[in-house]
């Protein structure tokens, strides 16, 4: 991560000092240079921006437009559905849904049907869409792999617990039952490799662990790039693959040096929380920050902020809690952290802030920053050269 400066805390204060906070904003410029910076380490294969990390319908096109970048991974049928609407032509929605009135919707309309395409990992879920089914058009499906790594004869596992299916037999066999069911097609395959992509493998202070997180990932990368190309291969005498997805925004190269790979998935790389901070293969800059104003001052070498507590998903943890990021050197007070309504933040740089100033944070994930947030301040230099609505700002919640 770049190291935050004054000159930067600066250049946020007068390009919002119109606006009230609590407030988001995104720096083009770092925002436009981590985008460069993945389409750098995808070496020429695609990258298909991952919505959910997003959550922006202008910074999505704007990522688009960027060559290197085809296709969306979308979150939720729902949003699939939107976004096709909208007039993004390749949605992949990458988990499985329950979404009887989407489906009807998807089945009915030949534009939908040719715009999106569903996740399934499981024969039942092909007789939840076949009972949803508002039309007669057909649905272009990817299958998931599992890419968890099993160690100790499958006792140990490490990574997501995603889909259910693992082996080349797995998926041929899937594959084979929705090729013979009509109205079903298969297109692509999808493996994310939660536990390489979104581990970080370089944290601060912690060599030993460090050191143990590298040596697994070196081995889950090995194990999955054989099965991965086997699975492939497989499927491939079987149904004819428009596209194979793998990765994420922290294994990006490793992902995409695999001939079975076609495209790389990634989205948390444009934004640049706080959770993607500890990784050896690429540093990214901050893009998405939010702002709270000074409320109180306490006391001595303490501030009170307005808001602020907006944890990311996961299990819960310090490090799901977002980061004060500008001034530097304030932290949570141990005893009330992160607040819903208000949060006490000590340091010695309390000490230089008034009433009215703002402090700056960083979230633990990406695109969740934007179910806090109506709108993001687009920043170029020091001015806001664009409001634009998030998803929220739409009146789109889809989780």
């Amino acid at each position: 991560m770049a190291k935050p400066t004054a000159s930067d805390r600066a250049r946020y204060d007068r390009a919002t000092a119109h606006l009230d906070a609590p407030l988001a904003i995104v720096d083009l410029a770092a925002f436009d240079a981590n985008a460069a910076d993945l389409v750098r380490r995808a070496a020429g294969k695609p990258v298909r921006v991952a919505s959910k990390s997003v959550r922006c319908r202008a910074l999505l096109e704007r990522v688009l437009a960027t060559d290197g970048f085809a296709g969306i991974m979308s979150f939720t049928l729902a949003e699939s559905l939107w976004l096709a609407r909208e007039g993004f032509e390749d949605v992949l929605l990458a988990y499985p849904s329950a979404d009887r009135t989407g489906f009807a919707e998807l089945t009915a309309d030949p534009k939908l049907a040719e715009r999106v395409t569903v996740l399934v990992d499981d024969a039942k879920q092909l007789e939840l869409i076949d009972a949803a089914r508002g039309g007669g058009e057909e649905v272009r499906v990817c299958l998931e792999l599992d890419t968890a790594l099993h160690l100790l004869g499958g006792r140990v596992r490490i990574g997501a617990r995603r889909s259910p299916l693992r082996s080349p037999e797995d998926l041929a066999a899937l594959a084979g039952l929705v090729q013979r069911r009509p109205g079903f097609r298969v297109v692509g395959l999808m493996a994310y490799e939660g536990h390489v992509a979104g581990v970080g493998d370089q944290l601060a202070g912690r060599p030993v662990r460090s050191r143990v997180i590298q040596l697994m990932q070196a081995k889950a990368r090995a194990e999955l790039a054989e099965r991965r190309s086997a699975v492939v291969r497989r499927v491939r005498q079987v149904a004819d693959l428009e596209f194979v997805n793998g990765g994420g925004t922290g294994s990006v190269e490793s992902t995409v040096a695999e001939q079975a790979v076609t495209e790389v998935a990634a989205g948390s790389g444009l934004y640049v929380p706080r959770l993607f901070d500890n990784y050896r293969s690429f540093q990214g800059r901050p893009a998405a920050l939010f702002a709270q104003p000074v409320v109180r001052r306490p006391g001595l070498g303490v501030v009170t902020v307005l808001g602020g507590g907006y944890p990311a998903s996961g299990a819960a943890g310090p490090d799901r809690s977002p980061v004060p990021y500008l001034p530097e050197g304030l932290r949570y007070d141990p005893q009330e952290g992160a607040g819903e309504v208000q949060t006490p933040l000590l340091g010695s740089a309390a000490d230089d802030l008034l009433i009215g100033d703002r402090v700056w944070f960083r979230h633990a994930k990406a695109g969740e920053l934007c179910e806090r947030f109506a709108e993001l301040h687009l920043i170029e230099g020091d001015q806001v050269v664009a409001t634009v609505p998030t998803y929220r700002g739409e009146g789109k919640t889809f989780l």
